[in-house]
């Protein structure tokens, strides 16, 4: 039998919001952060402190310091939704216009600013990966990620279309204790936590 594309779309919808349904059953129920990817459900059994969340307190406050009034660093819950690209991620934080904020429901990723992650011990590669793959399907113009196993990150920007999707064409990568630039706004990154037992790199290797 042959399915439409019409059909197809609307088959592809239904399957997201069963799996969003499900989602948001169990974000309350089951420790840890469910997100929905192009490649389906992921979980992420995140500790309720340490240096994730401590990281994610530092960057907050370093940058609302340097960030006008009427732009936050925002974390928590909503989350940032791509219905049509069957996406729903939820970044540890957001760089949002208080304007922007003040909707029902998910958050446009359009008009997010920028993403950060701070790279989770137990599933590197949803933000290493999935998300990098993600974020610029959603239309998130940056995206900047802190990896406290190895006190290294990087800064993606640029959209441009690729054969397999829209990709970030430029990536800045950097060595806990420099300097990083988000958007429009530079920020030290010296003094940030690392999981315990992880080795710094030396930045000259």
């Amino acid at each position: 039998m042959t399915i439409a594309p019409d059909n197809a779309r609307q088959g592809a919808s239904h399957i997201y919001r069963a799996m969003r349904d499900l989602v948001q059953s169990m974000d309350d129920t089951i420790p840890g952060k469910f997100e929905i990817t192009k490649k389906g459900i992921v979980h992420d059994m995140l500790a309720p402190i340490g240096p994730h969340e401590l990281t994610t307190l530092h960057l907050r406050k370093r940058l609302e310091r340097v960030m006008p009034e009427e732009i936050v660093a925002h974390t928590g819950e909503p989350d940032v939704e791509n219905e049509s690209e069957g996406i729903l991620r939820r970044p540890d934080v957001m760089v949002i216009t208080w304007e922007d904020m003040e909707v029902p429901g998910s958050f446009d990723p359009r008009t997010l600013i920028a993403a950060i992650e701070i790279v989770s011990r137990s599933n590197p590669d949803n933000d290493w990966v999935g998300k990098l793959r993600d974020y610029p399907l959603m239309g998130i113009p940056v995206y900047a990620i802190f990896d406290p196993r190895t006190g290294t990150g990087a800064v993606l920007t640029d959209i441009h279309s690729t054969p397999e999707g829209p990709r970030y064409a430029t990536r800045k990568d950097f060595v806990y204790g420099e300097d990083v630039t988000i958007a429009d706004w530079t920020i030290p990154t010296d003094g940030l936590p690392r999981y315990s037992g992880e080795s710094t790199p030396d930045p000259r290797s």
